[in-house]
């Protein structure tokens, strides 16, 4: 058997002077693609924005869902608005009026500061804890009007609460002032 060096040797000419058959390059490319899968493969996008899509829906119910079981703090509670228009009216005139008395209570410089607003805050909370018991026994007996002229009590009682602690700050803060004075008038 002749070995591959001689053959080539042999057949000099025909290999210097010979070309490839026509679609020899083509029929080698596709032999090339067909080896290595070189084709680009052509993706849809429509199949990652349904998947997109659904993880957003999920995300997006869950969140619900746990807003509705979880974090929702007035489930189980019943507003005086709840009952009537006319104790919704009564409701949020309470509503503002505390709200400008809380404003009033920090506008009003403290002695103590921060010590002394960390105290009021801690009674006032706990003013709001009773009234959310209120509001839980309105939810277990809507029409008991003992409960509802309870709830309006709490709010008269905390409005009367809060307008002592800022008379009693303002005039605190009065007297320092006076006292101020009187030290810088001495000197």
């Amino acid at each position: 058997m002749k070995t591959i060096e001689e053959l080539i040797r042999s057949n000099r000419d025909f290999f210097e002077d010979g070309e490839p058959s026509e679609g020899h390059f083509e029929r080698f490319s596709r032999q090339l693609e067909r080896k290595f899968r070189t084709t680009t493969i052509k993706r849809s996008i429509v199949p990652y924005l349904l998947k997109a899509a659904v993880v957003t829906l999920l995300v997006t119910l869950s969140s619900l869902w746990t807003w509705d079981h979880f974090i929702r703090p007035s489930r189980n509670r019943m507003a005086l608005g709840d009952v009537s228009p006319q104790y919704k009216e009564v409701e949020n005139y309470y509503m503002y009026q505390v709200k400008l008395m809380e404003s009033e209570i920090s506008d009003v410089e403290m002695i103590n500061g921060i010590e002394q607003q960390e105290m009021l805050k801690q009674e006032i909370e706990s003013m709001d804890s009773v009234y959310v018991q209120l509001q839980k026994e309105l939810k277990a007996n809507p029409d008991d009007e003992r409960i509802i002229n309870a709830m309006i009590e709490h709010y008269q009682t905390k409005l009367e609460v809060m307008t002592f602690i800022v008379n009693q700050l303002k005039a605190i803060r009065n007297e320092n002032k006076n006292t101020t004075e009187d030290e810088k008038v001495s000197m």
